[in-house]
């Protein structure tokens, strides 16, 4: 392993003819650019900002003189080839060749020439892979040293490192600098030494291990949704196979008025700690009842499980007037649509406030509390209360639930057929002279006998109403 300051980096001696550049960050890649286009160096950056020229950037890496800087570069989709891709080449250049005739000389040329280039870059030494520093994880530095001497090629790596550099400064031995430093290094001067290859590995380990206590304490806290996103799910398939939910719609209501009764009228109080006023707007704005809670309240003898029974009665009437008015199967169907789009709403907004106290959570650990602990009781206390926000507002759509008349369509002009029919018909039928039309309306105003309301409607609209009113019939009898 080589070490070496950041603003000194050595280049091997052993010069390769084609290079690629790995570093750890976008950044990173965009500095060594542009120290490269300083030096007017020909170059190609890979940092997944150019998804339609990645292969063709991959492909072309193993030409002669190519240097290539990627990051994090692994896989990529396409192989590395020394001397360039024959099948890449092909394929773009015979495309922009419109004459066919010419797609088999070119081909050949390519062929050839990429084969010329491929013995140059074998001979030079192949592919060389330098690291401006070291990843945190070793399979990346692993993969990273994987694109060269692929299939048998020839190739090497070599990475340059820096105590300055964050896996050092952050993980690595602290003593190794003030070590470093007694030993009278000067500054540029190459370090070469077992220690520092133990040091880098220490911190990578260490970098590991920490990487592995994250994701299982992730998967921890995922857990606990994935319990009840399983529940959730398992509802909703019964929902969705059911036939009918009327059954469950009733226990929800059953559940609902029970909950407002035992919170408003608590056991064992007495009547004048009931909050009967108060149980009576609930009823109001969940079940749209206004029932006469109050006066029953007073009556002699009477407990919370008769007030109860009371109003589950009149609830179950009212829903089955409804069903009744609204049709069975209509009724059913309405039950069913409105469970499952209540069901997905509360839920989403359940995933909402879990990720919320996902983000949070961590800060109990300074109160001596577990965060997981704590995490698991506070998503079965909102896990527990959407449910019940499911049945509220279930029970509360369907007791407003009305079937409203369809809206009368709006008349589209745009289809209108005028229609103008010539006047030589319209003459002929009462007879021959332009007078006939104008004695038409009179001759059927004559029609409308005034004791027989039966003929009124043979009144033109413009003539006198038969009834002797004395205005026009359109604004009497003949009212639209």
């Amino acid at each position: 392993m080589l070490l070496v300051p950041r603003k000194n980096i050595l280049v091997p001696k052993k010069m390769f003819f084609t290079k690629g550049v790995g570093t750890t960050s976008i950044e990173k890649s965009e500095i060594i650019s542009d120290l490269l286009k300083k030096k007017k160096v020909p170059h190609a950056v890979l940092n997944a900002r150019f998804h339609e020229q990645e292969a063709t950037i991959v492909s072309q890496a193993g030409a002669p003189g190519a240097i290539t800087i990627a990051t994090n570069m692994a896989g990529r989709g396409t192989d590395i080839k020394l001397g360039g891709n024959v099948e890449m080449r092909v394929k773009t250049e015979l495309a922009a060749i419109a004459d066919p005739t010419l797609h088999a000389a070119k081909e050949a040329e390519i062929r050839a020439e990429v084969g010329r280039a491929h013995d140059a870059v074998m001979a030079s030494g192949g592919l060389l892979v330098v690291g401006t520093e070291r990843h945190e994880s070793r399979r990346i530095d692993n993969q990273l040293r994987g694109r060269s001497g692929r299939q048998g090629d020839p190739g090497g790596s070599r990475f340059f490192l820096s105590l300055e550099d964050d896996l050092m400064r952050i993980f690595g031995s602290d003593r190794m600098g003030g070590m470093l430093q007694r030993l009278g290094l000067k500054e540029g001067e190459a370090i070469v030494h077992p220690w520092i290859n133990k040091a880098l590995e220490k911190a990578q380990k260490k970098v590991e291990a920490r990487n592995f206590d994250t994701r299982k304490n992730v998967l921890k806290y995922d857990d606990v949704m994935n319990a009840q996103r399983k529940e959730v799910y398992a509802q909703r398939r019964e929902f969705m196979r059911a036939d009918d939910v009327a059954e469950t719609v009733a226990e929800m209501r059953s559940e609902i008025i029970h909950s407002m009764v035992s919170r408003r009228v608590p056991e064992k109080a007495f009547s004048e700690q009931w909050q009967l006023a108060d149980l009576a707007e609930d009823l109001r704005r969940i079940l749209g009842m206004d029932l006469p809670v109050e006066e029953w309240g007073r009556e002699e003898g009477i407990d919370e499980t008769h007030l109860r029974e009371r109003i589950e009665t009149a609830a179950d009437s009212m829903m089955a007037a409804k069903a009744a008015n609204l049709g069975p199967e209509l009724m059913r169907y309405i039950e069913k649509s409105l469970l499952l789009q209540v069901l997905d709403a509360v839920w989403k907004e359940h995933l909402l406030a879990l990720d919320h106290l996902r983000q949070g959570i961590g800060l109990r650990a300074y109160g001596q509390r577990d965060p997981l602990n704590e995490y698991k009781s506070e998503a079965f206390a909102l896990f527990n209360a959407m449910l019940d926000e499911l049945k509220e507002r279930v029970t509360m759509m369907l007791s407003r639930v009305e079937l409203a008349p369809p809206e009368p369509a709006e008349p589209d002009f745009s289809r209108t057929i005028e229609n103008h029919p010539e006047p030589e018909p319209i003459m002929a039928e009462y007879g021959a002279g332009g007078t006939a039309l104008l004695s038409a309306a009179p001759a059927r105003a004559a029609l409308a006998d005034p004791n027989d309301p039966s003929t009124w409607s043979q009144t033109p609209r413009n003539a006198a109403c038969p009834c002797g009113s004395g205005t026009k019939y359109k604004h009497c009898h003949g009212r639209l």
